[in-house]
């Protein structure tokens, strides 16, 4: 009987960590910043704050997805994880996003080049571009990822970048993987994957308006 009750014991564990995928880590470390966020708001109105510690390593996951879809976002993918590593090290240092802000709003460099509060901002977009490339993805009309992805980088980052970095995402766009290498890249299947995509939209969107919220209430616009 204990033999027995054992392997069904190894068998529950072999399924229970063939289920976590790169997506599914993705989708619960957001919707844990968001019901952090949820929970503050109860009864505090606008008393809400958020660890850089924790939103960063929410936001390491999310470097995969920039990675499994090469050169296309290569760009993307550089700049996010270089400044998701930027605001790793400010998290020795400050303990909320809103601090981070406020040494730069005190010191006048928020839109500073390689300022932790340009890097916060650069590093919503790029939550945002994956946001838009999951709705685009999961909707029944989109079923190319090329198409996908071109939609959500014209919504997200074309209206910030150059012509020269806007020709070359265009250009690569055609080097994407295939809609179904990018599911076998994340280990995920298209019911699994619009599941936990769907998870990761709904938590991420009160996240991305949250570090909107950081900069609009210190008067600073968000186009940039």
């Amino acid at each position: 009987m204990d033999e027995a009750n054992d392997g069904s014991n190894q068998s529950q564990t072999k399924m229970s960590m063939s289920s976590k995928t790169p997506l599914s880590d993705i989708a619960q470390a957001f919707e844990e910043l968001s019901e952090l966020l949820g929970s503050q708001t109860k009864g505090k109105g606008k008393d809400q704050t958020l660890r850089l510690d924790t939103f960063c390593e929410a936001c390491s996951l999310v470097s995969v997805l920039f990675s499994c879809l090469g050169l296309a976002f290569k760009f993307a993918e550089l700049e996010y994880v270089a400044k998701v590593h930027d605001l790793v090290e400010a998290s020795k240092r400050f303990a909320s996003l809103e601090n981070v802000l406020d040494l730069d709003v005190a010191n006048a460099r928020v839109k500073t080049p390689g300022s932790h509060s340009r890097n916060l901002r650069r590093v919503r977009q790029g939550l945002d571009l994956i946001r838009a490339l999951f709705e685009e993805f999961v909707s029944s009309d989109c079923y190319s990822l090329k198409d996908a992805a071109s939609t959500a980088y014209a919504q997200v980052c074309a209206p910030y970048h150059t012509w020269a970095v806007r020709t070359a995402v265009s250009a690569g766009m055609y080097t994407l993987p295939t809609r179904d290498e990018l599911l076998l890249k994340l280990n995920e299947t298209d019911v699994t994957a619009e599941r936990k995509m769907r998870r990761y939209i709904k938590a991420a969107r009160p996240v991305i308006a949250y570090i909107d919220q950081l900069y609009i209430s210190r008067n600073i616009t968000l186009d940039w």
